[in-house]
């Protein structure tokens, strides 16, 4: 059922071809929202879009390594085309996981980490914030994780990243508050999503408590992609008008527990 709260907006959907993007991508179109999503996935994001459109909604495809600037470019300068030079909403949601004791990584690993997690954030909202600026304003929501603040073994730098993710949220929040801009960040825990679902089995490999018990004793049970997607979908749309620099935890209290 939809309540039209991105009627007519145009949205920009980071990894926005499965998982969390995924089910946000179908969300945001369901809500109204004219979306392109960008994903290195090409298949899965063709799929993604077709769906959306014989459901009766709106949706392409750009094939971009969000991590490369040229990259990122390019998709921009063709969403801006699509879009005719209006974005309202950027979902900043594509990223990774690396899990393996700290002294094993390598430089290489905490580069790739990085620039999936962070720049890519970075090249995406430099890219898009001017469309948004000529527009008199716009949102843009990051996707950070329980792992900015609560620290997990065997995944240094993915935790670091964001933190990395949390910060740039609130700087982008004070700096463009006053041009129309809100920038917030949606927090979960763990997802049943391909990703989610590696790194568990990953910690667990390790021996880190993230059994069925465990999760049970810390969120109650695993998170639905879709209910990750509706808290984007809250931050992105006018009802929350006055949301700025917050990062919003998806955990079903697994933070205020720790």
């Amino acid at each position: 059922m939809s309540n039209g709260r991105l009627e007519g907006k145009n949205a920009v959907i980071s990894g926005g071809a499965a998982g969390v993007g995924g089910a946000a991508s179908e969300i945001f179109a369901r809500e109204g929202a004219n979306v392109a999503i960008i994903d290195v996935q090409e298949e899965a994001g063709a799929a993604r879009a077709d769906a959306i459109r014989h459901n009766n909604g709106t949706a392409f495809f750009v094939r971009a390594d969000v991590s490369s600037a040229d990259d990122v470019q390019a998709a921009i300068a063709e969403v801006n085309k699509r879009f005719e030079n209006r974005i309202d909403v950027l979902f900043n949601h594509a990223g990774t996981v690396i899990i393996k004791p700290f002294l094993e990584t390598t430089e290489l690993e905490w580069d790739w980490m990085m620039n999936v997690n962070v720049k890519s954030m970075y090249l995406m909202t430099r890219a898009v914030l001017p469309s948004m600026l000529s527009n008199d304003g716009g949102s843009i929501v990051n996707t950070s994780s329980i792992s900015a603040v609560a620290g997990t073994p065997m995944e240094v730098l993915y935790c670091t990243s964001k933190g990395a993710c949390h910060m740039f949220t609130r700087a982008i929040a004070t700096e463009y508050r006053d041009r129309g801009i809100r920038c917030n960040a949606v927090c979960p825990g763990f997802i049943r999503t391909d990703h989610g679902i590696r790194e568990l089995k990953e910690l667990r490999g390790y021996g880190v408590d993230v059994s069925e018990e465990d999760l049970c004793r810390l969120q109650g049970r695993i998170c639905e992609p879709e209910e990750v997607a509706n808290v984007a979908l809250f931050l992105a749309s006018s009802d929350a008008s006055f949301v700025n620099g917050e990062t919003l935890f998806v955990d079903n209290g697994m933070l205020v527990g720790t």
